[in-house]
């Protein structure tokens, strides 16, 4: 796949993780051997059922988010994505912490690898630990 294919499938994917709220796409995008690189909840392992399981989690404690992609970047394999997510902390606990109410902002940086059109591995950082204990 071209650069502006595997940012295109990034972007897509990410949409469906966060506004979309759609785990079958989330999940048909996935390779079937995805590691993990991050750990959305406590005691998470890297397999894809587990990352599902993870953005569930997120789902039942927040809002459908708003997300900005401000910069994106691939090369070879490797999709880089900045990115802003704006959602309510209205649903449930996440994190350990009890529903605020408040408009949480993480402010992200994700690494997808792209193999055959399929998301295979991710890595990333973002602020959420953070702003959800402020």
């Amino acid at each position: 796949m071209s650069a502006e294919e595997n940012m295109a499938l990034a972007r897509r994917f990410m949409e469906a993780r966060v506004v979309k709220r759609d785990l079958n796409a989330v999940d048909e995008m996935l390779a079937p051997d995805f590691i993990n690189h991050n750990k959305l909840v406590p005691g998470q392992e890297p397999d894809r059922e587990d990352y599902l399981r993870g953005i569930a989690a997120f789902h039942a404690a927040l809002s459908p988010g708003r997300l900005i992609i401000e910069d994106q970047v691939a090369g070879n394999d490797k999709v880089v994505t900045r990115f802003i997510v704006h959602a309510i902390h209205d649903g449930g606990e996440l994190m350990g912490v009890a529903p605020t109410g408040r408009v949480l902002t993480n402010r992200a940086i994700v690494v997808h690898r792209i193999v055959e059109g399929k998301i295979a591995e991710e890595w990333g950082m973002g602020t959420i630990g953070a702003t959800l204990r402020k």
